[in-house]
């Protein structure tokens, strides 16, 4: 707690943490003995592990961090994608509210993709061609989805 280099540390439980404390330090909880006897195995189904054991034996746990955007496949979207969808919505004389409870989304987000500052998600941009029966990925002339 203090923060001092010291060559030992005491495990102590100050309100309900369990800390590793200096002896300054250790006087402000009480000290915990550490376990003697060893965790005896605990049998669940057909998989034992023992406490602290991950359920499934044999996984090793990630240490690096994993960039999950990069697995995503993303869509091909045209240049004016942004432009199509705003076209087509004001062809159907809907206000962004509308469209945005149609698509199960907040105005907000209809504006931001209409101005082209946000680009959404996948499966928000399907959804959004299935809505106004337009293509975002090619010529808008090309049949809908």
């Amino acid at each position: 707690m203090c923060g001092n280099d010291v060559d030992s540390l005491t495990p102590v439980r100050v309100e309900g943490s369990v800390l590793r404390l200096c002896a300054d330090c250790g006087r402000f909880g009480q000290a915990v003995a550490p376990p003697s006897t060893p965790v005896a195995p605990v049998r669940s189904g057909s998989v034992t592990f023992h406490q602290g054991q991950s359920h499934l034996p044999g996984r090793i746990r990630r240490t690096e961090e994993r960039d999950v955007f990069s697995d995503m496949p993303e869509m091909e979207l045209s240049p004016d994608w942004f432009q199509r969808i705003r076209h087509r919505r004001e062809l159907l004389t809907w206000t962004p509210e509308e469209f945005g409870k149609r698509l199960n989304e907040k105005k907000s987000l209809v504006l931001k993709v209409e101005s082209g500052s946000f680009r959404p998600p996948d499966a928000t941009l399907r959804k959004i061609e299935r809505l106004l029966k337009i293509r975002l990925t090619a010529d808008p002339n090309a049949p809908p989805p």
